[in-house]
């Protein structure tokens, strides 16, 4: 027999208060830091506009700029050609911003603005009017204002230049108007569904393990390692309340898994503290190669001579190149890991020998191959 939500009601706060929502001293996760309600989520706005009022820093003769400024002024009913127009103090931009779920029409959004042509500073600029459209291609903002510019350009008559941070790119806070809310369904579908933020079936399974401890059994299912289900009031005025209750749910968190992350161009490697390593031996050595170059130069002659007399004329100068190799190995360096090696044991052991981030991918490949190394290796 399902309990009426009224009286489940209830019994959340009751519950709640027993439980006590109080931080844990303990290392509990928040069910709102882990997981995402699915279908609350942002919309990714997009819209194409003008900004005029630059110092001589835009976009001058680019084609796209000239034919939108003679599309704009034309609104307004006058009769203009191209060749009469001069967009150095106007540029062409593009103005994105995220729509936040159950923004209503009126509320204010944060902007955006990039330059798409030439111009090489929006400092002082101001954007038009420019419709924000969403991914069907429906318009669910305005957005106009005047733009704040944190880079700043500037360039000399000698062709020298300084640029600071990104003069190119500006922001305009509260510089959009929300004008369409986008529907959903958060009010009238039977469930919520809690999607993880990283996919784990023990978390998973303890996320569900916790609501069903709060609000009662077979409240929470588990559908897979990525999402839990749950049974949300009928009444739609619960629904809020109920939900702040559920996010504020900890969850006894889970152990990742083992694994190793290499950054391949930056040489940082990430070791996680659940990474084992079987017993092995690893040899650490290296050899180095010095070539050096020197070059001979001497003073070349031309020798001319005739019955009564020689004469020696200076001639190309004779450059003889002279090769050094000097060849050094240090002594390989041996160290012995042992079965159930902890994370602090392989790097004292691997920062023992002074191996270099190189080498250390080096060692840590090599221990995977001999499959020694107890975890996963991803190169990023």
């Amino acid at each position: 027999m399902r309990t009426p939500w009224p009286v489940l009601a209830v019994f959340i706060v009751l519950a709640a208060c027993a439980a006590g929502f109080a931080p844990n001293p303990a290392k509990a996760e928040r069910i709102k830091d882990i997981a995402s309600i699915a279908g609350v989520r942002s919309n990714q706005l997009v819209g194409y506009g003008i900004v005029v009022g630059l110092a001589g820093t835009g976009d001058g003769g680019t084609g796209i700029t000239l034919q939108s400024l003679q599309a704009m002024v034309s609104r307004f009913g006058l009769v203009t050609d191209v060749s009469g127009l001069d967009a150095r103090n106007a540029a062409a931009v593009m103005v994105t911003t995220d729509l936040p779920p159950f923004v209503k029409p009126g509320q204010r959004l944060d902007v955006t603005v990039s330059t798409i042509g030439g111009a090489k500073s929006l400092r002082g600029g101001t954007l038009l009017m420019t419709p924000l459209l969403g991914a069907d291609g429906e318009t669910y903002g305005i957005a106009q204002g005047n733009l704040v510019v944190g880079g700043l350009g500037v360039e000399g008559q000698d062709n020298s230049s300084l640029v600071v941070n990104v003069p190119t790119v500006g922001r305009i806070p509260n510089g959009a108007t929300a004008e369409r809310m986008v529907e959903s369904s958060f009010l009238e579908t039977e469930h919520l569904v809690l999607n993880l933020n990283r996919g784990d079936f023990t978390a998973s399974a303890n996320m569900a393990e916790a609501i069903n401890g709060i609000f009662g059994p077979d409240i929470a299912v588990p559908l897979d390692a990525n999402s839990v289900r749950v049974r949300a009031p009928q009444d739609p005025s619960q629904r809020v309340a109920f939900v702040s209750l559920l996010e504020n749910i900890e969850v006894e968190p889970v152990e990742p898994p083992a694994q190793v992350i290499i950054n391949s161009r930056t040489g940082t490697i990430v070791i996680g503290g659940n990474v084992r390593v079987t017993p092995a031996a690893v040899t650490h050595g290296s050899l180095t190669v010095r070539v050096n170059e020197r070059l001979n130069v001497a003073q070349g002659a031309s020798v001319v001579s005739n019955d009564n007399q020689t004469i020696v004329a200076p001639g190309e100068p004779v450059v003889t190149p002279e090769s050094t190799l000097d060849a050094t190995e240090e002594p390989a360096r041996a160290f012995v890991f042992d079965g159930g090696v902890s994370l602090s044991s392989l790097v004292d052991s691997i920062n023992a020998v002074g191996a270099s981030a190189s080498d250390l991918v080096a060692i840590l490949e090599a221990l995977r191959e001999a499959g020694a190394l107890r975890a996963e290796l991803i190169i990023i």
